[in-house]
């Protein structure tokens, strides 16, 4: 886990380690793990199972970052759900509310391949958004009255605006993606919120209490399990330590790198 809390201020004592503001993080504020060895706190090693490969290892943080948007709501299952941007983060936002019993899941996305990655995992339906009628197909899903849970995953301006019209009324909307440009709504946009009386959180990180929170621990029990997946279309290349130079080479293009890179030992 990268996170290390100051365990002192009034978000930690009250256990919402990922508001503190005197914190670190393995990464960035400190030395990270782009070496061949790093010295980490013992509370931010997560054990995991013999059968859970490093690869999904290295997609701990993700999931977690998934399962605290669905903590961050008042999930229930028996309901549908909508998430909306089928990246990494979005894929494990579907199959955690499938694990915790939504009735339906639709995943929404631009790429026809990442429904079908959605479907492969376990999501019930996949909407394309560049199609035009892609809103009618959405509530015929939903006989018209929209989704009960409402998952952001994207971060992008379109999807944000999707979030508010996808809402059925009284629905729980949540913004688990960090937003890039600025946003702006239309009053009619706006007013969605209003006339639905949807509730609309935002959620950060991956922590609760007690520290690291159940997010860690249900990530490596439901991945020891085999419920939550992993799929190799989440890693777009392995590089070895000693050319990591050229990994970050890569990003300097727009649109290349579709997925994580994943650094690897030399051996």
């Amino acid at each position: 886990m990268p996170l290390v809390p100051c365990m002192k201020c009034e978000d930690c004592l009250k256990g919402n380690y990922s508001l503190c503001r005197h914190y670190s993080f393995i990464g960035s504020r400190e030395f990270g793990s782009f070496a061949e060895y790093v010295v980490v706190p013992e509370s931010n090693a997560v054990p995991f199972d013999a059968n859970v490969s490093f690869e999904q290892g290295a997609f701990f943080e993700p999931a977690t970052v998934a399962l605290h948007g669905l903590k961050r709501v008042l999930y229930e299952g028996g309901k549908t759900v909508a998430v909306l941007g089928g990246g990494t983060i979005g894929m494990f936002v579907m199959q955690w509310a499938k694990i915790f019993g939504a009735a339906q899941t639709t995943v929404f996305d631009i790429s026809p391949e990442r429904l079908q990655l959605g479907k492969r995992l376990g999501a019930d339906a996949g909407i394309l958004t560049q199609e035009e009628n892609f809103m009618e197909q959405a509530m015929d899903l939903t006989g018209g009255r929209g989704f009960d849970y409402v998952f952001e995953t994207a971060g992008n301006v379109a999807t944000m605006k999707m979030a508010f019209e996808l809402a059925a009324n009284k629905a729980q909307v949540c913004f688990v993606g960090t937003p890039t440009k600025e946003l702006s709504f239309t009053v009619k946009e706006w007013e969605n919120m209003n006339r639905k009386e949807f509730t609309l959180a935002g959620s950060w990180m991956s922590y609760s209490a007690p520290f690291p929170g159940e997010e860690w621990k249900l990530t490596a029990h439901y991945f020891k399990a085999g419920e939550l997946k992993f799929d190799d279309s989440f890693i777009y290349r392995k590089i070895p330590l000693s050319q990591i130079a050229g990994a970050f080479e890569l990003f300097k293009v727009p649109g290349t790198v579709k997925g994580k890179i994943l650094i690897d030992s030399e051996n």
